[in-house]
């Protein structure tokens, strides 16, 4: 490319054997254009182990978009601490080992997920669908679980102190050994669950007003876990 400057102050760029004549705000204008840096792309998120390593770098800035992206439901120890997954589609997913403390779970589709060993203190799983979930020794504690379906769900020796659970599905729910200390139960369907071995200190079952029908056979496992003995 040659560039030639006449007496009129215009200026001639020869490229490619072909003369071009531009002015010379013409010429500041496209000297301007290739001096601005190109803008690099950012990488989306990334979804990392609770030891840090990357599981999948995605391209898309939410963890919903991410984990939909990935293409599958393998976060077997995830670290998505306070991820926003409202409404997320996680049915069937292994979450085991995950860490998903403060996470928003609100109305999320969890049926039969591997939540086993999960942490989900503090985290919002009102209305969420937990129906045959495996949340053994998961950490529940003070988890907002109102109005959710865990009809089904195995919260064998799972930590649910502090947990609020008021208009929830616990039906057929295995509860046994579980950590129910301070848990807030008012309203809960605990139709056909066990709860023999659970720790019921300061548990709160029933509103104002309200009761709650226990089976005969119930009877035993409920006031075991209350710390009565029963005789002969």
């Amino acid at each position: 490319m040659e560039l030639t400057i006449d007496n009129n102050k215009h200026m001639k760029y020869i490229l490619k054997n072909k003369e071009i004549e531009l002015t010379a705000e013409e010429v500041a204008e496209i000297v301007k254009q290739n001096q601005t840096p190109v803008e690099e792309k950012k990488p989306g998120i990334a979804i990392k182990s609770v030891l840090g390593n990357i599981i999948f770098q995605s391209t898309k800035s939410t963890y919903k978009e991410a984990i939909i992206e990935k293409g599958d439901a393998n976060l077997r120890g995830a670290n998505l601490y306070g991820a926003e997954l409202y409404g997320a589609n996680l049915s069937g997913a292994d979450l085991s080992g995950a860490d998903l403390r403060g996470a928003n779970l609100i109305d999320a589709n969890l049926r039969d997920a591997n939540l086993c060993d999960a942490n989900l203190r503090d985290a919002y799983l009102s209305n969420a669908n937990l129906s045959g979930a495996d949340l053994r020794d998961a950490n529940l504690c003070d988890a907002n679980l109102r109005d959710a379906d865990l009809s089904g769900a195995n919260l064998s020796g799972a930590y649910l102190s502090g947990a609020y659970l008021s208009g929830a599905n616990l039906s057929n729910a295995n509860l046994r050994c579980a950590d129910l200390r301070d848990a807030y139960l008012s309203n809960a369907n605990l139709s056909g669950a066990n709860l023999s071995g659970a720790e019921l200190q300061n548990t709160k079952f029933y509103g104002r007003g309200g009761a709650k029908p226990l089976k005969r056979e119930q009877l035993p496992a409920f006031l075991g876990a209350l710390g009565f003995i029963i005789e002969g």
